[in-house]
């Protein structure tokens, strides 16, 4: 994956700085009123979508309805539409009726393997496939919102076109759960396959719904959601009677070893103050049967950093409990890493210059400085390319939080991401333009 030039950042940096130091604008933006009736006019469309979608999920790799409905909406209101990319992915553009920058907007499509239980009218009800088996499929963390909210955003935009100083890029992106085992995918994959080239932009902004007060916004500037690595743990044991654990090797003790182990690296030989770390584990596969300790076991989990350097620390302390634990055991295991997705970390300067347009667009609170995140978004793959800034949009409070199968939103905060969406790249552009005549 490609990373900005030191360059690249220091021009990008002092571009934002020039144009947040050169206005004030952004608490009245002259786009606020046209925008704020084009959404409030799209609502029942953005609503229809949503629940269009969120009744016919699909899993990573394999968005085929939804990127098609989207690239059809999106060639009948004049963008130039690529279809295919990172497999399902599209990428829309929009040049404005006067000159100026480039600005991404972002929408996730995939939905995850979760059996739906919110009794809604429009619940799905479809089965795919998930590591070869098959599983309900479930919109659990709300991508059905942000497509229908971008394909929103981009009717608001066509019907401005005239007044967009510069070129609007729309990206929806498959796989934000992560591709299907052996699979590329994701951001890293429509970056490598030039989602953010020709043109490249100059800021990217993208926003996720989670509970919260309806159409309040949540960001922080730096660092907001978690790292993550998954990671995987093969252990093979001696087979034995459940009966004569000493005839062999009881891998369950193990596994509950290595569980105390982790808990004790989070809790007990980590700096909490410094930055928090989550050591999770998620899997423990092994046996078939109730008076048989099996041979071979597999575990695995979730790592979730802030810190660079105390990710590469608790990496190792965990590959040392492993280490030690399998030894004394007198088994053989071994612990990998698999899938990594860096820190989402919002650009400094671009949080500032948009805290004014994200003020405007909300309905509800605006907390500049939300807590972190140990949630983990691979929004961060775009931010290492391009300055990006992600927010938060509170949907209410549902029964249950995002992956949970009682998740739900309150559809009035779509007309709320519209606008934001829509303010943000406006709002950015013009003051590109503005800061590019001084």
């Amino acid at each position: 994956m490609s990373r900005r030039s030191s360059t690249g950042l220091l021009m990008g940096a002092a571009l934002l700085s020039l144009a947040f130091a050169g206005s004030a604008f952004g608490q009245e933006s002259p786009h606020r009123a046209t925008v704020f009736a084009a959404a409030k006019d799209l609502q029942p469309k953005v609503v229809a979508w949503r629940r269009d979608i969120h009744q016919h999920p699909e899993l990573g790799n394999r968005e085929f309805r939804t990127s098609a409905l989207v690239a059809e909406h999106l060639r009948a209101l004049g963008y130039e539409v690529k279809t295919g990319v990172a497999h399902t992915g599209v990428v829309a553009t929009l040049k404005g009726g006067k000159p100026g920058g480039v600005v991404a907007l972002r929408a996730d499509m995939d939905a995850l393997p979760v059996e739906e239980k919110t009794g809604l009218p429009f619940a799905s009800k479809v089965v795919g496939e998930y590591n070869g088996q098959p599983t309900p499929v479930m919109h659990a963390c709300g991508h059905d919102a942000h497509v229908a909210i971008l394909m929103g955003a981009a009717e608001v935009l066509a019907g401005m076109r005239e007044d967009i100083a510069g070129t609007v890029v729309l990206i929806f992106q498959p796989a934000e759960e992560g591709p299907p085992p052996g699979e590329d995918g994701g951001a890293a994959m429509m970056i490598a396959e030039g989602a953010l080239a020709n043109p490249k932009p100059g800021a990217i902004f993208g926003l996720h719904v989670s509970p919260g007060d309806v159409g309040a916004i949540a960001y922080r500037s730096g660092p907001m959601m978690a790292a993550a690595d998954s990671y995987e743990i093969r252990i093979k044991g001696k087979q034995t009677h459940g009966a004569r654990p000493w005839d062999g090797i009881d891998l369950a003790s193990l596994s509950a070893e290595i569980v105390q182990a982790f808990n004790q690296i989070a809790a007990r030989r980590l700096d909490v103050a410094r930055s928090p770390t989550v050591i999770t584990v998620a899997v423990i596969q092994s046996g078939v049967r109730h008076n048989i300790i099996p041979e071979d076991m597999m575990m695995g989990g979730t790592l979730r950093t802030f810190d660079p350097e105390m990710r590469t620390a608790t990496i190792a302390q965990m590959q040392a409990a492993v280490d030690g634990i399998v030894a004394r055991y007198g088994a053989e295991g071994s612990l990998t890493l698999g899938g990594s997705t860096p820190v989402v970390s919002n650009d400094a300067d671009l949080a500032r210059l948009m805290a004014p347009t994200l003020l405007a667009a909300a309905s509800g609170p605006v907390n500049a400085e939300t807590g972190l995140i140990t949630g983990a978004e691979d929004f961060a793959d775009f931010q290492a390319v391009v300055p990006g800034l992600f927010y938060r949009l509170g949907v209410g409070y549902p029964p249950g939080t995002n992956h949970s199968p009682f998740f739900t939103i309150d559809e009035a905060a779509l007309e709320v991401g519209v606008r934001a969406q829509v303010l943000t790249a406006l709002d950015y552009l013009d003051q590109v333009a503005a800061a590019s005549s001084d």
